[in-house]
């Protein structure tokens, strides 16, 4: 990483890398020892100097490392997501039968929205109307989809 820098600043100051290395490289010391690094100390009058320097972390595994952030527990997993709330509900979403419940899938929503069509077939208004790229559907309905002989039966709870 230090080198894919060096070569970075070398190519924007037109510069070698030698001489970006004579210019900004220093040994700094940390708790860990001392490392080289990249090192750029601008002086300000009046206040304490800026200073900025890319290294002098150890890289090496530390099996004594601990991550004390608790902000994001029980945020991440704590809901399904809907498109697995839907699966799990085993309903299909078009004529309301339980059981063998598949996900008919569409590359992009905007494929749905093209005009020529004269008259959308009742799958298609569905997906339109709840903006989902996805539609779990029994296995009958999904033949009848992709063979393009879907009449629309009645959904369920509507």
């Amino acid at each position: 990483m230090e080198l894919s820098l060096a070569y970075t600043l070398a190519n924007k100051h037109k510069t070698t890398i030698n001489k970006v290395f004579a210019k900004y490289g220093k040994y700094r010391k940390t708790k860990n020892g001392e490392y080289k690094v990249l090192q750029v100390f601008v002086d300000r009058e009046g206040k304490k100097p800026l200073e900025a320097y890319f290294g002098g972390i150890r890289l090496g595994y530390q099996k004594d490392i601990r991550i004390e952030d608790t902000t994001l527990v029980g945020k991440i997993f704590s809901k399904r997501s809907q498109l697995v709330q839907r699966l799990l509900n085993d309903t299909c979403e078009l004529c309301g039968l339980k059981g063998n419940i598949e996900i008919h899938h569409i590359r992009k929503l905007k494929d749905l929205a093209q005009n020529g069509r004269k008259d959308k077939p009742e799958w298609m208004k569905h997906m339109i109307a709840m903006s989902r790229k996805t539609l779990a559907v029994c296995d009958t309905c999904h033949l009848l989809i992709h063979s393009g002989k879907y009449q629309g039966k009645k959904i369920a709870g509507l």
